[in-house]
């Protein structure tokens, strides 16, 4: 029966491309430097020579060799490689542009240093044959790899606010992983427009992109003082007085540029109610004389008063 009289280790890797002897067990203790990492978790009496080794690096990959020293037949040995598998760091970095009509990149997916390297695609739904993508791996010394997917397409109002997704596959990774992104395309303000949304109260409504902010200003009048609120894109008149009378404008503007509408307000005198309450009542007695004057002349009255002569 042979005896064990000692177990050795040897590494090849690539932080130590020659192959060296860096642990022995009986007696236990590091060769060529100490690497607190590694752990002896077996049993020299099994016959058990595992190590365990903690913070692994890509310095670590390679050939790690253990040798069991036998009495008499010698040293008897097992290779066992250790291969790294590194998820990918992913991202998206929005490139928005103005609208054109002109091709462009619209985003870029990354899945930075993976290994082994990670594929990169796009799901682009509705938008399947307007755009295009373009895909470049770039190895490392470490033995990781950096793909990068870019998407292009032609900046128009059709793909703004659209929603295309990155999907990013790796072995590491366990399960595919999907980010979502929203096509964004800046544009100026369009046109403008105005809508009474409610008795005195008037919005400014138009399209931008990023979102446009509303400026409302009046013309060759000061601004009314507690007789007018505005709030963003909306104004209201608090009370209809003649005094609000003029031409009021409304401005649009974001980066990209301006646009304007104007609102030309007319309220009447105060003393409207009381006017139309005057005319009401002559209507009625201008309607009243035309009906008695119309019997007379129809001769009705006479008649009426002939048969009644005779009934008296």
């Amino acid at each position: 029966m042979e005896t064990l009289s000692q177990i050795s280790w040897q590494r090849m890797t690539r932080g130590k491309p020659r192959n060296e002897n860096f642990f022995t067990i009986l007696p236990t203790k590091f060769v060529n430097g100490h690497d607190e990492r590694f752990e002896f978790i077996g049993s020299f009496d099994d016959n058990n020579g595992s190590l365990q080794l903690s913070n692994v690096t890509l310095m670590d990959e390679g050939t790690y060799t253990c040798i069991f020293t036998l009495f008499p037949s010698g040293n008897h040995k097992t290779e066992i490689p250790l291969n790294l598998l590194v998820p990918p760091v992913s991202s998206l970095e929005a490139n928005p542009p103005v609208l054109g009509d002109k091709e462009v990149s619209l985003v870029t997916c990354t899945a930075a240093a993976s290994k082994p390297p990670a594929e990169v695609r796009w799901l682009t739904g509705d938008l399947a044959g307007k755009l295009r993508t373009t895909t470049s791996s770039t190895e490392h010394g470490n033995g990781t790899t950096t793909t990068i997917s870019s998407l292009f397409g032609i900046p128009s109002r059709e793909i703004n606010h659209q929603v295309v997704q990155c999907v990013i596959t790796n072995a590491a990774l366990g399960s595919k992983q999907t980010l979502p992104f929203t096509i964004q395309v800046h544009f100026a303000p369009t046109e403008v427009y105005i809508h009474e949304r409610a008795s005195g109260l008037f919005e400014c409504v138009t399209e931008a992109n990023p979102d446009a902010t509303f400026t409302w200003s009046r013309f060759n009048n000061s601004w009314p003082q507690n007789a007018i609120r505005v709030e963003g894109a909306t104004l209201q008149f608090l009370s209809m007085t003649s005094d609000l009378d003029g031409l009021y404008q409304c401005e649009a503007s974001n980066p990209y540029g301006t646009e304007r509408s104007h609102l030309h307000l007319h309220v009447s005198s105060g003393g409207c109610a009381a006017c139309w309450a005057l005319f009401s009542l002559l209507l009625v007695m201008t309607v009243v004389a035309a009906v008695l004057w119309y019997l007379h002349k129809s001769g009705i009255f006479q008649r009426f008063s002939a048969v009644k002569k005779q009934f008296s």
